[in-house]
């Protein structure tokens, strides 16, 4: 499946550094605090695939001191413009080297695998995640449900789409995201929840609790599916028994990690 980045755009990056929480986009954010705080105790944080540096600033907020990571240099370039004291990092695709291992409390991804194809890549991105946690850390990564590209929302519409309803995992799907100037259609990955738990399992993680936030009718939006389709999904992930194992070796250098891995 051919699949390029769409977010390496600048027009993208204009429009999307103007969205904040709206909406559908509040449902993903909303639950995300209670969620972290549950599961994590430190406060040192990277923000995988941090696009203009939305979530980033969100994890500053939260009193985490954070790093915004990201493939694409638009979005990147804007991040920085709109918070130049942040620290916000170009990576090349599957390349996390640049930062010191088992040093993380949190790595938050919001998004980020909606725009990742095939399992293999989806796998070595992980795998590169866990290698930055803590014995302790956590991985909470939010993602696009199936259903989101099957259904109208608050901040979305597929209905020019319905080639959707008959994908399959790895499959591209097209979306609008009503809520931005830029009304071009973004491409993604449709990834299903078991497929999702193959990804974990292959790059040595282990999975702690999956959250699906479905709206309220008190909350202050004009809800479409929201209340009855949970158009997100939240996993919490962390290192599974053999990364431990690893790690309280002190085999940490990648190439050890990756070639134990490889062996699995």
């Amino acid at each position: 499946m051919e699949f390029s980045n769409c977010y390496e755009d600048a027009k993208r990056a204009e429009a999307y550094a103007k969205l904040e929480f709206p909406a559908t986009y509040y449902l993903a954010y909303r639950d995300l605090p209670e969620i972290i705080f549950e599961h994590v105790k430190g406060r040192k944080a990277v923000d995988f695939g941090c696009g203009t540096g939305r979530s980033t600033r969100f994890l500053q907020k939260l009193g985490f001191n954070a790093i915004g990571v990201d493939i694409a240099e638009d979005m990147i370039k804007k991040a920085r413009e709109i918070d130049p004291k942040g620290d916000y990092r170009l990576v090349e695709d599957c390349d996390l080297s640049q930062f010191e291992n088992n040093a993380c409390d949190l790595a938050l991804s919001v998004f980020t695998f909606d725009n990742i194809p095939t399992m293999d890549k989806k796998v070595k991105n992980f795998r590169e995640i866990g290698s930055l946690l803590k014995s302790e850390g956590k991985i909470v990564n939010l993602v696009s449900s199936p259903e989101i590209y099957t259904h109208e929302w608050a901040s979305f519409s597929t209905k020019d789409f319905p080639e959707n309803k008959y994908a399959k995992s790895g499959d591209k799907v097209r979306i609008i995201i009503t809520e931005v100037e830029d009304k071009r259609p973004v491409e993604d990955v449709i990834w299903t929840d078991e497929y999702y738990q193959e990804v974990f399992k292959r790059a040595g993680l282990e999975l702690v609790k999956t959250y699906k936030p479905l709206a309220k009718e008190n909350e202050p939006y004009k809800w479409v599916n929201e209340t009855r389709i949970a158009p997100w999904v939240i996993y919490v992930l962390k290192k599974g028994k053999n990364l431990l194992q690893i790690q309280n070796h002190g085999l940490t250098e990648k190439n050890e990690l990756q070639r134990f891995l490889m062996k699995r």
